[in-house]
């Protein structure tokens, strides 16, 4: 089974937040893949349904960011799932909005989620890298992860969520330069460059 964890925090109060846009895009594969009604279990919230012809197990932890990993820890000890077979969706600060990177093991970055994760599982899970930007002063980072995405990025930002949702069995298959590649033209297509921004004239 494949364990698919979207990393944020819970409650309303934070649904909007940049910090919060693997959530979004879990959401988001849930509801284009017709997943079963999300339930509370593993400490959060939990949905099953299949990828690609295979198994899969979407996870919110309800645990907040620092303490995703106990959430994470529990449904993969209860399903028995290897670390090959967990992708972790994170906002990435070193990234710009709307690019997706998908790698493997590697360091945190000072992602408190992801310590959390490492913490408890190892830290040779996939992790699919979200761009969200950086504020451009590191004293910045927690009040703009923590701030909700401006109106003016709310249109790449659905788009980008959909374009992972709608190619998310590239990912389950393994092909990971093709599940980027897609992602990429998609935003292209879309009318978003590299940096996020809307790329047609007005």
């Amino acid at each position: 089974m494949l364990l698919f964890v979207g990393l944020g925090n819970p409650g309303a109060r934070y649904a909007g937040n940049r910090h919060n846009i693997g959530f979004m895009a879990v959401e988001a594969i849930a509801k284009r893949h017709g997943f079963a009604p999300w339930r509370r279990r593993f400490q959060g919230v939990a949905t099953e349904g299949s990828l690609a012809g295979q198994k899969a197990l979407l996870l919110l932890p309800g645990t907040f960011m620092n303490e995703s990993g106990r959430a994470v820890a529990e449904a993969a000890n209860f399903y028995k799932i290897g670390l090959n077979e967990i992708v972790v969706l994170h906002d990435e600060l070193e990234l710009p909005p709307g690019k997706v990177r998908i790698k493997t093991g590697g360091g945190n970055a000072g992602h408190n989620g992801l310590r959390s994760v490492s913490e408890h599982m190892g830290n040779d899970y996939k992790r699919m890298r979200i761009g969200i930007g950086h504020p451009g002063n590191k004293d910045l980072v927690h009040s703009y992860v923590l701030s909700d995405f401006a109106k003016a990025e709310r249109p790449w930002v659905e788009t980008l969520c959909d374009a992972i949702a709608d190619n998310a069995g590239i990912l389950a298959r393994d092909q990971d330069s093709s599940f980027q590649n897609k992602i990429h033209l998609t935003m292209v297509a879309k009318g978003f460059d590299t940096n996020g921004n809307n790329a047609q004239p007005s």
